[in-house]
């Protein structure tokens, strides 16, 4: 079933059930557009004077009943325990997900609560009138530091992947096609390198795989981050987050031609992020030296989710010059 074929039906068949199932009655639901690559539909569900949430129906077959548990129950233990996470929504028969059969096609149906305040990009990349952006940078290192530490203590009932599962030779060797083997040998080579880093508590544990700006709301009001969509949430190494904020800031400076203020403007805004994360846990000068790797990784990364997006609905959200330019950035020394 592909993205349109859902929307389709989902008012006619899916609607009915899900408002009986989560108390939905008299909520007006809006459909969120969707992002390339992405495997969900999302609904925005507003009703006056009451709370809103997100409705999140997840059609594809890359991932079992288990896998959403254990994202749920992950969402719902950080909440549970002071995170600032948008917390999962049990149904009436207090299910964490609840599961849809439509002519033999699974679909998996969770609701959210709806983060307070809005993305960054739905305010022009303006932060907040009369603070520094440093506030922000700070908050967003604060937010996930707190993430983490909670995540050194989790012990799941549900299990999810483990980025070495996922992420290793013989995979990405069956997902890519044979005329990329030069950019295979490139990520084998930083497979390798990431799989003799120590995968202790303290710095490998569930992470959200997609931190960034598209996956958290900011209150404008007071700069407060609630995040969510812990759809790639998994085992790794905290590091990968950070690297994923690091790779996502570039924006702030990507149209400066002076590449000493580049580089400066990048150094305070780690400074930034560290500052405010270890308010909230450690991490060692030694594992942050490693950005450069963990950078790769996240490229390593968007490859893997094209490729799969394209093996899945015969679409590549990646042209060729995009892959010639990951991958440039994934064979460098």
């Amino acid at each position: 079933m592909l993205y349109n074929e859902v929307t389709e039906i989902f008012e006619k068949t899916i609607l009915p059930v899900v408002t009986l199932k989560y108390g939905l009655d008299g909520y007006q639901l809006q459909p969120l557009q969707a992002h390339e690559g992405g495997r969900n539909v999302i609904y925005i569900c507003e009703k006056e004077n009451a709370p809103a949430y997100v409705l999140r129906i997840s059609y594809q077959n890359d991932r079992s009943r288990e896998d959403y548990l254990a994202e749920m129950e992950y969402v719902r233990y950080l909440y549970d325990n002071g995170a600032s996470v948008a917390n999962v929504i049990s149904s009436k028969e207090g299910n964490l997900v609840e599961e849809l059969d439509y002519n033999g096609q699974l679909l998996f149906i969770c609701l959210f609560e709806k983060a307070r305040g809005m993305q960054l990009a739905e305010n022009n990349y303006r932060y907040r009138d009369g603070a520094p952006l440093s506030e922000y940078f700070f908050n967003c290192g604060k937010t996930l530091g707190k993430i983490h530490q909670l995540s050194k203590a989790y012990q799941p009932i549900h299990k999810r992947y483990h980025f070495p599962d996922k992420f290793n030779d013989k995979y990405i060797d069956k997902l890519l096609p044979k005329k990329y083997e030069v950019l295979k040998k490139g990520i084998s080579a930083v497979l390798e390198e990431l799989d003799s880093i120590e995968k202790t508590r303290e710095v490998y544990g569930m992470v959200h795989f997609d931190y960034s700006d598209g996956n958290y709301h900011i209150d404008f009001d007071n700069g407060d981050i609630t995040v969510y969509d812990f759809d790639n949430c998994c085992h790794a190494w905290y590091m990968y987050d950070l690297a994923e904020l690091w790779v996502h800031g570039e924006g702030w400076i990507m149209h400066e031609p002076d590449e000493v203020k580049k580089q400066q403007f990048m150094d305070n805004y780690l400074a930034e992020i560290l500052k405010g994360y270890r308010t909230e846990t450690t991490i060692s000068d030694d594992m942050v030296a490693k950005l450069p790797l963990f950078v790769k990784a996240t490229r390593i990364e968007l490859i893997v989710d094209a490729f799969e997006v394209e093996k899945s609905t015969g679409e590549n959200y990646l042209d060729e010059e995009d892959i010639e330019e990951i991958s440039e950035d994934i064979l460098s020394r």
